[in-house]
């Protein structure tokens, strides 16, 4: 089967209800917690993307039995000192930042050296940003050039705690240092800026020795050594980052309707639902609800008459920051120009994603204007494509090829979109869900 995906026509108007997959954020999470665990924890939806099976490999490599199937998935925790380092161990992330990231925050005390490596994405990251605050609890890292991958940690069994100032709201970064902190002697000191809490919100549920303040956009947060705790069951929540693209596909398809239910509306991650609305969607939650810390709801979007343009808030990119790129969608379709600041993380994903949007954007006809951390957009409210677009060579980044299928089905024109298995990183049911709005 070929690996692109011809698209030569708009989307009709729909109304219908959706089912998203389980939050990725939180899947990875819960693999991770629940291999430190005493005992066996369950979850149902976990994600079954690439993503989240490295994860499961990874914790397997370090002398933990997992059985998955398709209804539910078991972790047979040995407690929080329950992994066996193996000699020449190599853990491979592949494409997971996440996963990359926060698990070097479990390897500190690892006796023996551990090679961390990844895809040729994930190669390129930056990953001095985490092991330079893990190398002061006492862990030696060497990684390629400085700063990417391969990674070799070698830990120590003597860790101590640090104080780490956290400023560019980075939740991987964040997590790995309380990870590291639950096995260092005495108390870690994070100030971070905010940014994703599911990590602080299952230590909390957990009831794992960690306490949290938040002032102005900073949160402050303590985290002391970790005795063993009990299994986790967990019933995984759609992903609103998954949602995302339904949410704007819907705001920029006249006269439609839809719910997606039973998704994580988590405060960190809502800003998408934010700015959307300053442009002028509608959505509304019902069926609010709160699960082991976690704000749940249905999401109901209706398409609007009109879409404005914003000049948003830089206090909101840190809960949207995956989410950007169909926001871009939005404001090609307003009227008047979008300005969104401060936007460097956007470069420390999978592809160079401020870089793409302009490209995207510039393609159908939008006009922009950039600099490394910020973005002008000339909305066009008539906006009709009638001309072939291709979209390759985007570093097999996931959302890169959602956002482009999302900009066909609004926009018209002939396009071409090439690495359609990049989606099975994070959702491999979009184009399922796609085909069921079609219907």
């Amino acid at each position: 089967m070929p690996n692109h995906l011809i698209i030569n026509e708009k989307l009709n108007s729909f109304k219908k209800k959706i089912i998203v997959s389980g939050d990725k954020s939180i899947s990875i999470r819960w693999v991770l917690f629940s291999s430190l665990a005493e005992g066996v924890s369950k979850a149902k939806n976990l994600l079954i993307s690439e993503d989240v099976l490295a994860a499961i490999e990874a914790v397997k490599k370090l002398g933990i039995k997992v059985i998955l199937n398709k209804k539910e998935c078991k972790i047979f925790g040995k407690g929080i000192d329950g992994y066996k380092y193996k000699k020449n161990l190599k853990i491979d992330a592949q494409n997971s930042g996440t996963l990359g990231r926060l698990i070097l925050g479990l390897l500190v005390n690892s006796p023996n050296p551990i090679t961390l490596v990844g895809d040729k994405s994930l190669s390129k990251r930056d990953f001095k940003r985490i092991s330079d605050p893990l190398s002061k609890f006492g862990a030696k890292f060497k990684l390629k050039n400085k700063k990417n991958l391969p990674l070799f940690i070698t830990g120590t069994n003597k860790l101590k705690p640090i104080r780490y100032f956290e400023n560019k709201g980075s939740a991987q970064c964040k997590s790995s240092v309380i990870f590291a902190g639950m096995r260092a002697d005495g108390k870690t000191i994070i100030k971070a800026k905010k940014s994703r809490n599911h990590t602080e919100l299952l230590c909390k549920h957990l009831k794992l020795p960690i306490k949290i303040k938040s002032k102005n956009n900073y949160d402050f947060i303590t985290i002391n050594k970790a005795k063993n705790y009990e299994a986790l069951k967990y019933d995984i929540p759609s992903d609103i980052s998954s949602g995302a693209f339904f949410i704007v596909l819907t705001a920029l398809t006249t006269n439609s309707n839809l719910k997606i239910k039973n998704v994580n509306i988590n405060s960190s991650r809502i800003g998408l639902i934010t700015i959307l609305k300053k442009m002028g969607v509608q959505i509304i939650f019902k069926n609010r609800r709160i699960y082991k810390g976690e704000k749940i709801a249905d999401i109901q979007i209706r398409s609007p008459k009109l879409i404005k343009s914003i000049n948003c808030p830089s206090k909101l990119n840190s809960g949207a920051i995956d989410e950007f790129l169909v926001i871009f969608l939005v404001a090609a379709k307003a009227k008047g120009i979008s300005y969104f600041k401060e936007l460097s993380e956007l470069n420390q994903k999978e592809s160079p994603r401020l870089k793409w949007g302009k490209k995207i954007l510039n393609k159908m006809g939008i006009k922009t204007i950039t600099t490394k951390n910020s973005i002008k957009i000339y909305g066009n409210p008539n906006l009709k494509i009638n001309k072939k677009i291709i979209i390759k060579s985007f570093q097999k980044d996931h959302r890169v090829f959602m956002m482009s299928v999302i900009a066909a089905l609004s926009f018209g024109g002939n396009w071409k979109i090439h690495d359609k298995d990049s989606i099975n990183t994070s959702f491999p049911d979009f184009l399922k869900i796609i085909n069921d709005l079609k219907s």
